[in-house]
């Protein structure tokens, strides 16, 4: 098995776990209390069930062998009436298990559906950084599974309150008649209880160690069936690799799991079979009593089913209970997911972000670098942005551009310094209002296998009904004779994830996204290399009416293209995280500094 020490841990863990019980009963309750309730009666009303069966059964018994014999105070006749009453406890029984099946899959149904709508709302709490850690990306893989996976659980939990009242009343019967009877059976089926908590707990410690490895193999089965990397699949001829890859990482987790099965089969099969010990020893002295008369049949009757029912009560009890316990531990992770708290978020006495922005936003000794390195992508930058203006950012890839405009946002804070917007630094104002405020599109622009009118309607979700405001988004993006031209228009879907969908070009789909930004009507518009996708004509076309589309907004792009960011009042060259040189296009080219090299390396291309 395993060494002492480690035991102990793993039995800690498991108690410790079961301290999630209460919070999960309250996630339960939630879901459906009206289901829960419903439930929980129908399984103690089936509870009651076996034991006033037994006890009928006994009566029937016991006529029939004193009219066999011919004494007793009951008349044969009676036998029928019991048997009625036996059959209404049988049917009744058999009615009631439906409608606790009815109930179970209501409460599946209802958990599922409220844990995966937790798990996504708590989701778009968190902070980027969050989804940017693998660490966090295996929690979070893990909560996603406990969503739909711990189901079971629902009904392991309504099936121990059943078996609970059930073993209670056979005990009573039994201890009624003989208290050590049902010591035996107890005294046996703990070692069982024992061994399969002990292998819960291994199991749950092993799905923990491989999420890792299983994250890959979905990755690496996504990958190697995908549309979008069918083309380099083909070209580099790395479909072999790839499943070779998938093959050796899925045998890896077949061994695992074969290795802790195997264990489980022997020592389960050995702990089971002395559990049985306690069952036949309690039946065994029970025959003997009735053979020297000491009881009578319809007693032994009644006991022996009692003796039978109280053992596979308990050792279905102890089994569920182990189950729990495991499911518990697993539970953990999803609990810890939802514990996990942003760090970026609003103050209890923030502020609505300012409507008109006056003054613009400043960067006051600002550096910055990401969670878990010490590389300083920003270095204490002093930097205004003037209300109306409109600045382009360049330099080479990994200077800082992307993370500048992240920071406005919000989606990271500082290391150190502020950043002001209205001469207010940015932790005061209330996050969703300041966001509002602010529209971006990232070069990595999410593509959304939803219809036009969703791509679009995303950027502010409150018009996705109003078509008037789609079509001008859709129009300021140079979208709008694109969407015409589509079989469904504004509901066509987009994409090949879904039956129907039509896919788009790479200029196409950074349209879509472009709609999206103009559709948010917000303050500030920042665009992240937004022409990337486009070619020359079209990103002419996109940015010959921008002056007109901004209309007096502050405007931040960033770009490779230096005939995209010719056109901003100013332009700002970052270099390792500072500030090399800024001023217009004209008057940088005169400096012949770095914005200047750029430019010629660029410009040569076309000559």
């Amino acid at each position: 098995m395993q060494p002492a020490a480690s035991q102990q841990t793993g039995w800690r863990e498991r108690f410790t776990a079961l301290k999630n019980l209460p919070q999960v009963m309250r996630l339960v309750w939630h879901a459906a209390p009206g289901v829960v309730t419903g439930g929980l009666l129908f399984r103690i009303a089936v509870a009651l069930i076996p034991l006033a069966i037994l006890a009928v059964s006994k009566r029937i018994i016991d006529i029939v062998v004193s009219a066999v014999k011919g004494s007793g105070t009951s008349s044969p006749s009676d036998v029928w009436m019991w048997l009625a009453i036996q059959f209404v406890l049988a049917a009744g029984g058999l009615a009631l298990g439906r409608a606790i099946d009815y109930f179970d899959a209501r409460l599946a149904d209802e958990f599922t559906r409220d844990v995966s709508l937790r798990v996504m709302q708590h989701a778009a709490t968190l902070d980027l950084a969050c989804f940017e850690d693998a660490n966090f990306y295996d929690k979070l893989e893990r909560a996603r599974v406990q969503a739909t996976d711990r189901i079971g659980m629902l009904t392991a939990l309504g099936s121990l309150v059943q078996r609970g009242v059930t073993l209670i009343s056979l005990a009573a019967g039994l201890v009624y008649y003989s208290p050590w009877l049902f010591g035996l059976l107890l005294l046996c089926v703990v070692p069982v209880f024992a061994g399969e908590s002990h292998f819960a707990f291994l199991g749950y410690s092993l799905a923990h160690r491989l999420t890792p490895v299983r994250r890959e193999l979905d990755y690496l089965r996504v990958l190697g069936s995908s549309r979008e990397s069918a083309k380099e699949i083909k070209m580099f001829g790395i479909a072999e690799y790839l499943r070779d890859r998938y093959q050796a990482l899925s045998e890896q987790v077949i061994r695992s799991n074969r290795q802790l099965t195997q264990r489980r089969l022997r020592w389960g099969t050995l702990l089971a079979v002395g559990g049985s010990l306690g069952y036949y020893g309690g039946y065994s002295y029970l025959v003997w009593q009735a053979a020297q008369g000491n009881i009578t049949v319809g007693t032994l009757t009644f006991l022996a089913g009692a003796v039978a029912g109280a053992n596979t009560e308990l050792q279905s009890l102890f089994s569920l209970f182990s189950s729990i316990a495991e499911q518990a531990l697993f539970l953990t992770d999803l609990l810890a997911f939802l514990a996990v708290q942003p760090r970026i978020q609003s103050k209890p006495d923030s502020i609505p972000a300012p409507r008109p922005i006056r003054e613009g936003i400043e960067f006051r000794n600002v550096s910055f670098h990401y969670p878990g390195s010490n590389h300083l992508v920003l270095k204490d930058l002093h930097f205004r942005i003037e209300s109306g203006e409109r600045v382009a950012l360049v330099g080479e890839n990994g200077q800082g551009k992307t993370t500048f405009v992240k920071l406005i946002a919000r989606l990271y804070e500082p290391t150190e310094g502020s950043i002001l917007l209205d001469g207010i630094d940015l932790r005061e104002y209330r996050v969703e209002d300041l966001r509002r405020e602010i529209g971006i599109i990232f070069q990595d622009f999410f593509r959304y296998d939803m219809a036009v009118r969703d791509n679009i309607g995303t950027g502010r979700v409150e018009f996705i009904r109003h078509d008037a405001a789609l079509w001008e988004a859709a129009r300021k993006s140079r979208a709008d004779e694109m969407v015409a031209r589509l079989p469904g228009r504004l509901e066509q879907m987009l994409g090949r994830r879904f039956e129907g969908g039509v896919d788009l070009s790479g200029g196409e789909w950074q349209r879509m996204a472009l709609a999206r930004a103009y559709l948010r009507d917000a303050q500030v518009l920042i665009l992240d290399e937004p022409t990337a996708s486009l070619d020359a004509v079209a990103e002419a076309e996109v940015f010959k009416n921008f002056a007109e589309l901004m209309g007096g907004r502050m405007a931040i792009l960033i770009s490779h293209r230096f005939s995209t960011v010719r056109m901003a009042d100013r332009i700002v060259v970052l270099s390792n995280g500072q500030i090399e040189e800024e001023g217009s296009h004209d008057r940088l080219i005169a400096v012949g500094g770095q914005y200047a090299r750029l430019f010629e390396m660029q410009a040569a291309k076309y000559r």
